[in-house]
């Protein structure tokens, strides 16, 4: 039977709040369901027979108790779909096959011959086929979405801008939908990373979060009562182009003195090698190792990068207010020789109590929130404005 438009609405409605319930509070009856929800039970009902049929929801056994009808436990059927992340890089993509809690099952970098958009969609092609015919990769489960993270400027799947690949206007979701025959789903890298910190990461208790990327480049993006903000453009979170020093380099959007062309993770890197006479191929690891055996030009840089990014980290928390900040990117590594003074300067520039800044140590962290992008919006988890209330 075909529902009518405000049927449907309600239907889609209901699904998202269901789901949403048993994502942050566990498996539950349909009568807490319909308690916690102000549905009617035969509204709840209706909601968990059809994703049960999906196999999205799953029964539990019957809990102990009274005699009489005892409650039966529903919960996310996690293992029983399948989500892929490509997280895009410099010459290469980190894959990743999660289940819909975006748990890991299979892994794997792949190289990029070049970054025209029709190479890395079809390395992203391959890679898919490469992940489902792992031995690891589970039998039997549907694919229901694949998720690409880049970094830059995205609109409705379309790159609009990226200094990294030199792409603008590229329909990336477009072109990778028409190679593997999925949904695909696009975002900037650091709002995946932020999506997935609050599905089900470090922000998933909060209704606010920052999540504060450094690696190759710098940038916040956050995330309010559950929906990433993108801003009019897509264009939000773009912190580390922000204006450091007017006269500082050039950076990769041709405007000079960007914070990222002072304290990215590269910038770092190559300050340290410059200032101690070392060869190219000294490493983040290195200095970390330097700074630890009480290198003073290492733990200056990293002290500097510091109290300059919690500079601007205070102006945005000013703004947006969130209640944790997760940081994320190649320079999680550097440890508290970065984090501590960017904590001393958030506390001065920060008008208000600054949220704790809690870094993400997981290597995967990033492919997940590309596979997050998938995941969310097969639940459809991000609320929308005028949607937030159950339909009776």
């Amino acid at each position: 039977m075909k529902l009518k438009g405000d049927q449907q609405t309600s239907r889609a409605m209901n699904r998202r709040l269901i789901l949403n319930m048993i994502r942050a509070d566990g498996p539950m009856s349909r009568a807490d369901m319909a308690t916690r929800s102000g549905l009617s039970p035969a509204a709840v009902t209706f909601v968990v027979s059809e994703l049960l049929d999906e196999n999205i929801l799953v029964e539990g056994e019957a809990s102990l108790g009274a005699p009489g009808r005892r409650p039966i436990p529903i919960s996310i059927n996690y293992a029983g779909r399948l989500v892929v992340g490509l997280k895009l890089k410099a010459g290469a993509i980190d894959c990743v096959l999660t289940d819909l809690a975006t748990t890991p099952l299979v892994s794997r970098q792949v190289a990029v011959p070049d970054p025209s958009p029709q190479s890395t969609v079809e390395a992203c092609a391959a890679a898919v086929k490469e992940l489902l015919a792992d031995r690891k990769a589970p039998s039997g489960a549907q694919l229901s979405g694949i998720g690409i993270a880049v970094p830059g400027v995205i609109d409705n799947g379309v790159c609009r801008l990226s200094h990294r690949f030199n792409w603008i206007d590229v329909p990336i979701a477009a072109m990778l939908a028409e190679l593997v025959h999925v949904p695909v789903w696009a975002d900037d890298d650091t709002n995946a990373f932020a999506l997935a910190q609050q599905l089900f990461g470090l922000g998933r208790h909060h209704r606010t979060v920052g999540a504060l990327a450094i690696g190759a480049g710098i940038s916040c993006a956050v995330v309010i009562d559950g929906a990433v903000h993108h801003g009019a453009s897509g264009a939000a979170g773009k912190m580390g182009h922000s204006i450091y020093n007017p006269n500082g380099p050039q950076c990769e959007c041709g405007r000079r003195g960007c914070l990222q062309t002072f304290f990215s993770e590269p910038a770092l890197v190559r300050r340290w090698r410059e200032a101690k006479g070392l060869p190219g191929e000294a490493s983040g690891h290195d200095m970390f190792n330097a700074a630890q055996a009480g290198d003073e030009t290492a733990v200056e840089i990293l002290r500097e990068a510091g109290e300059g990014i919690g500079r601007f980290l205070g102006g945005f928390c000013n703004i947006i207010d969130p209640e944790v900040i997760v940081g994320g990117g190649e320079a999680v590594s550097f440890g508290d020789y970065l984090f501590e003074p960017m904590r001393d300067a958030l506390k001065r520039y920060a008008m208000w109590n600054p949220p704790p800044i809690t870094p993400d140590w997981a290597d995967d962290s990033w492919a997940r929130g590309a596979a997050a992008l998938a995941t969310q919006r097969l639940f459809d988890f991000e609320s929308r404005p005028g949607e937030t209330r159950a339909v009776m």
